[in-house]
């Protein structure tokens, strides 16, 4: 922090001029051009390359890697006061917020369809009652849908694979809760094990993501159950894989002895962020996998 700013008394922190907000506006521009260029060249069937993203990815993975340093060099340097950080976590619950109702379109998408899945669709003339009926097109009036041979044979047994990863996360909630509380109590120690651990469980967890999709008995194209199956879960996946890099950061910060019992924000918004995704898969475990079956 400036000398200037240490002349204010008071408990906000003035951030000194950063370029990393206008960076990040950057990246996500040229990210959403090259998405757009790589949805066209696909659709076209010229070969989409992936090419077009690498610049936009390049620029948001910088800033994010650069933006988060200097947060946590404020930290060190005794910026976030107490004001300071209560608003960093009204920041990360709001975000959490918003991560929920991200889901809860997914949800609302599946159980709209699993509700009522021989809705009729009209379009065109409704006066000659001219129309579609594409969710029995789709579904067969049926939820799940019928077997059909090359887009779907069966639903996934939710007393398998997917129980197993659930018995996974709620193993990993406990790890990352008794590395909490051994930062508490500042035992070093046993935040490294506990944050290691969860790190492990979230990589096997995304490890058997990936083998069920290998072994799925249905496609994301041709019918409404694979598109909202694989995008609710999916996007999970992400979730958990992003957990798990936020944790391994903090594992890493951890063993270098950045955390306090008095200050360690970082590993509660990784924590808070952990306990959302395992609360997420609770409500997917419980929806999708067993009452859709």
């Amino acid at each position: 922090m400036s000398d200037g700013h240490a002349e204010h008394k008071h408990d906000y922190h003035l951030v000194d001029p950063s370029p990393w907000p206008a960076a990040g506006a950057l990246g996500a521009f040229v990210l959403a051009v090259g998405t757009v260029m790589y949805f066209v060249d696909a659709k076209a069937g010229d070969g989409a390359s992936l090419l077009p993203l690498i610049p936009g990815f390049a620029i948001v993975f910088a800033t994010m890697f650069f933006w988060w340093r200097d947060v946590i060099k404020e930290a060190h340097a005794g910026d976030h006061k107490p004001v300071v950080s209560i608003h960093l976590r009204y920041g990360m619950i709001m975000f959490i917020a918003s991560e929920v109702m991200f889901f809860v379109a997914w949800f609302w998408a599946f159980f709209d369809v699993a509700l009522y899945p021989g809705d009729v669709a009209t379009i065109g003339d409704t006066a000659n009652q001219v129309g579609l009926t594409t969710r029995d097109a789709l579904t067969g009036g049926n939820w799940p849908p019928k077997p059909v041979e090359g887009t779907f044979e069966k639903t996934f047994d939710p007393w398998g694979l997917p129980l197993v990863n659930t018995l996974i996360l709620l193993l990993s909630g406990t790890t990352v809760t008794w590395a909490h509380h051994a930062l508490l109590e500042n035992n070093r120690k046993g935040l490294i094990q506990g944050l290691a651990l969860t790190v492990v469980l979230g990589m096997v967890f995304t490890a058997l993501q990936v083998y069920e999709y290998g072994h799925a008995g249905f496609t994301f194209g041709g019918h409404i159950y694979g598109a909202t199956f694989f995008m609710a879960t999916g996007f999970h996946g992400f979730h958990v894989l992003v957990g798990t890099i936020f944790l391994a950061v903090c594992l890493w910060r951890a063993m270098k002895g950045h955390f306090t019992p008095k200050q360690h924000f970082g590993f509660e918004a990784a924590a808070w962020y952990w306990h959302f995704v395992d609360v997420v898969w609770l409500f997917l475990f419980a929806c999708i996998y067993v009452w859709a079956a």
